[in-house]
């Protein structure tokens, strides 16, 4: 008869514990509510690195997170919804960036804030986006570009 009393209060711990990693780690990856921010979109022409669940940062601070993606059939361009904190107003002219955390770091989007009077709104488009750059890419042209002469 103890032992069935140690046994349950074992397990009833173990759920405890569980559970307090499932809430901390719903927390710490913004992966929980997203009832404290408000949806905004955005088209770009490459969002190679990017998925759902990407940070979404400002100054380098995570203001919030990628929620959905698709492709455009029509412009063959990569629509992306973010959730963004309710806590930002931001200028309705702020520029949103496919940036990394260095040569080998992750992929993020970097939002460059506006100067305008003027906030976006609930569901709001960033008109200046900035897609992600190939790194391939870009070393292939500054080593074909080493034997070239004017």
């Amino acid at each position: 008869m103890a032992e069935s009393k140690t046994e349950a209060l074992i397990g009833a711990g173990v759920i405890a514990v569980a559970a307090g990693f499932l809430f901390y780690a719903t927390q710490v990856t913004g992966t929980g509510t997203t009832a404290d921010s408000y949806p905004l979109t955005a088209s770009f022409r490459s969002a190679n690195g990017i998925s759902v669940g990407t940070d979404v940062r400002l100054a380098g601070v995570k203001i919030g997170t990628v929620t959905a993606m698709k492709l455009n059939p029509e412009t063959f361009r990569a629509e992306t919804t973010l959730a963004v904190s309710r806590e930002l107003a931001l200028p309705d002219d702020s520029a949103l960036l496919v940036s990394q955390d260095g040569l080998l770091g992750g992929t993020y989007l970097e939002i460059v804030p506006g100067g305008s009077p003027f906030n976006l709104e609930s569901g709001g488009t960033f008109v200046d986006t900035q897609g992600s750059v190939s790194m391939l890419q870009l070393l292939m042209k500054f080593s074909g570009s080493g034997g070239e002469k004017e």
